[in-house]
């Protein structure tokens, strides 16, 4: 029977547990041999990242061991397994590359205290390539595509692990193929889909690359505009295909489309697109080995096409003929490719986010893991995507409104709405069923996700209208996207709140020092100080905020101006700020600031630091501690009771009912 109960106040069988515990994160995945292994973060061992089968559910890489590159500070291309079931890994606490056959001890492949880490790993032409990071006394980390033994000869000698390719400031991708080398490269102050080269050059006797052409990519290369490329992959011994966005007409858009280029000997290519479209496939590399495409056995293409949602199509680059792959997935990533099998992750807009196995050819499609829920499909909402009107185009959105079959609001009463942002800020969002939205909706607070200006998934353009301008354009977009629910009659113009982690925590800290339209706002470890951030942060993002804001020191000025902590006097919105303490991206030092500046205002505040935990919550009690601060907060600031949930201590709040 249902029952008419307070937004806010509806009983949910939805725990934060649950979230920990039943939604997965879930990193590469790959065909081995004939069997299906995965990585996968182990919450309850704070967010170790095992490797584990398909075929018997065991951990190919069993406790204390966890797989985690900290190349360019995010990783990715952390393990690789050869058909025969040998695993090669990097491992989180020493960064040092491993080797483990059968049910072995792993054995390192190099060398340690050497200020080395390791990701991309790529096991091709019978050898081990990977990108190397090198922390030297002084300056920044040097990076390199290089060759590591096999034989462990470079565990005692790092003389042995041949540095193929260097000059540039970050490298991604190595592609080797029949004595050539393809790959990735960019400098600062461009990040990778700002403008990164694809070069192609010849490896010499010696194994090392001295000279290359560049096929795509670069600062001003495409009608005085800047291009990325994405993801080379060989076809053939003199064909390459890639991915890269330069403007398909002067002045028209710029998407990821997917390339080909066919090589000649002395280093010449014709590069013809394969599948043009007013969509990307490809999208921002924060993690290395990120694939948006894969090439079949018999030479079909399958590939993610982005416009805001994601759809899975499958092209033939002999007729250019194009049908789409049916999957329920709105958001998708290739992962792995054998014959005419893919693996895919994602989720979709009444799918829970998974690994799959999509058979192109018997148009099969089923989880590997993940992808299901116990819960009864009345409890999850379904996401509306909604565009709304701003001062420099439309915003994108997608809102989940309460969800419950077992309650119903008050008639005539509008619910509270939690605001998302997400981080990035290059991050997309595609609508899908999420547990973890399902916990604020099962409870009668509504969840807007917004995609402002500086997202991908709509093109350069769209991602580019944030140049310049962050802390502004993000935030004129999601307070946009706010007042259009609360005009369209959705939501409580009252009871908004914005939450957003790193970047996304920039925007809410700036939201509501600037607007009035959130009556509550949550930071998850997020930017309160952009001089702060550049001093502090790692070289992967140490020159980022030159294009979202502008260079040091000439804009300095500007940089304090927009910072929140440098006019703590508009700080005056309820805020729960969550922070790891071994953060390297937004160190404590910035949330403890902002945590003064709230008290000293007499602002009501929470602040809860979590011992063991980096930049986005990895382990089970994190989660869980947060997720409940988060429902607690927001009832004892916009006033509704939370049943199930611990009350939260919250410094200058009277009344755990809303009254200040």
């Amino acid at each position: 029977m249902t029952q008419t109960l307070p937004f806010g106040s509806w009983p949910s069988p939805i725990a934060a547990s649950d979230i920990a515990g039943n939604s997965p994160r879930l990193g590469d995945a790959r065909f081995v041999g004939g069997d299906v292994w995965w990585a996968e973060g182990v919450a309850a061992e704070r967010g170790r990242t095992a490797v584990l089968r398909a075929s018997d559910g065991a951990s190919v890489l069993p406790a204390p061991w966890s797989a985690r590159s900290r190349v360019h500070e995010y990783g990715g291309g952390a393990w690789t397994a050869a058909d025969d079931g040998a695993l090669l890994f990097v491992e989180q606490s020493d960064q040092r590359v491993y080797l483990r056959t059968a049910d072995a001890e792993p054995i390192p492949l190099t060398p340690a205290g050497t200020g080395m880490a390791f990701g991309d790993l790529v096991l091709a032409e019978g050898r081990l390539w990977a990108v190397r990071e090198t922390q030297g006394d002084t300056g920044a980390p040097r990076r390199d595509i290089v060759v590591i033994p096999l034989d462990g000869s470079a565990a005692e000698d790092p003389s042995a692990i041949v540095s193929v390719v260097a000059g540039s400031d970050f490298v991604a991708y190595p592609a080797p193929r029949a004595g050539r080398l393809a790959w990735i490269a960019w400098d600062h102050p461009d990040m990778p889909w700002d403008a990164a080269e694809l070069r192609v050059g010849r490896i010499e006797s010696d194994g090392r690359v001295r000279r290359w052409t560049t096929l795509a990519g670069g600062r001003g290369v495409a009608d005085g505009q800047d291009v990325s490329a994405l993801q080379p992959e060989w076809a053939a011994d003199d064909e390459l295909l890639f991915v890269a966005d330069p403007p398909a007409a002067p002045g028209g858009p710029a998407r990821w489309n997917l390339r080909r280029a066919r090589l000649d000997a002395v280093g010449g290519a014709v590069v013809e697109p394969l599948l043009p479209a007013d969509a990307d496939t490809g999208g921002p590399l924060w993690n290395l080995g990120t694939r948006w495409y894969a090439r079949l056995e018999d030479g079909r293409i399958a590939a993610v096409q982005t416009n805001g949602r994601d759809r899975l199509v499958l092209v033939d680059p002999g007729t250019r003929a194009v049908t789409e792959l049916e999957t329920p997935l709105g958001q998708m990533l290739v992962k792995d490719v054998d014959g005419a099998r893919l693996l895919l992750s994602g989720a979709g807009p009444r799918t829970p986010g998974g690994i799959w196995l999509l058979d192109v050819d018997a148009r099969t499609f089923a989880p590997v893991r993940g992808g299901e829920t116990d819960l009864d499909p009345g409890w999850m909402p379904e996401a509306l995507p909604l565009s709304f009107p701003g001062p420099r185009g439309d915003v994108h959105a997608f809102a989940y409104p309460p969800t419950n079959p077992l309650a119903t609001g008050p008639e005539g009463d509008l619910p509270p709405y939690l605001v998302l942002v997400h981080g990035g800020p290059t991050a997309h969002v595609s609508g899908d069923l999420s547990l973890a939205v399902a916990y604020f909706t099962s409870r009668g607070i509504g969840v807007l996700d917004v995609n402002y200006g500086g997202s991908t998934g709509y093109g350069r353009a769209y991602r580019e209208r944030l140049k310049g301008g962050w802390g502004v354009v993000d935030v004129e977009d999601v307070a946009a996207a706010a007042r259009g629910i609360a005009e369209a009659g959705i939501a409580d113009p009252a009871r908004l709140a914005v939450r957003g982690g790193s970047a996304g925590g920039w925007t809410v800290l700036c939201a509501i020092a600037d607007t009035d339209v959130f009556s509550a706002g949550i930071s998850r470890y997020g930017v309160a100080d952009l001089r702060m951030l550049v001093a502090e942060t790692h070289d992967f993002e140490a020159r980022y905020i030159d294009g979202l804001v502008g260079p040091l020191p000439e804009a300095e000025e500007l940089y304090a101006r927009r910072s929140p902590l440098s006019r703590p006097e508009a700080l005056r919105t309820p805020l729960l700020i969550l922070q790891g303490a071994d953060d390297p991206v937004v160190p404590p030092s910035q949330s403890e600031a902002l945590r003064d500046a709230l008290a000293a205002n007499g602002v009501p505040h929470a602040y809860l630091l979590f011992e063991g935990e980096a930049h986005g919550f990895r382990g089970r009690e994190a989660i869980i501690r947060s997720l409940e601060a988060e429902v607690a907060f927001l009832g004892a600031v916009l006033g509704f009771e939370t049943p199930g949930v611990p009350p939260l201590d919250i410094e200058g709040l009277s009344d755990p009912r809303g009254t200040l």
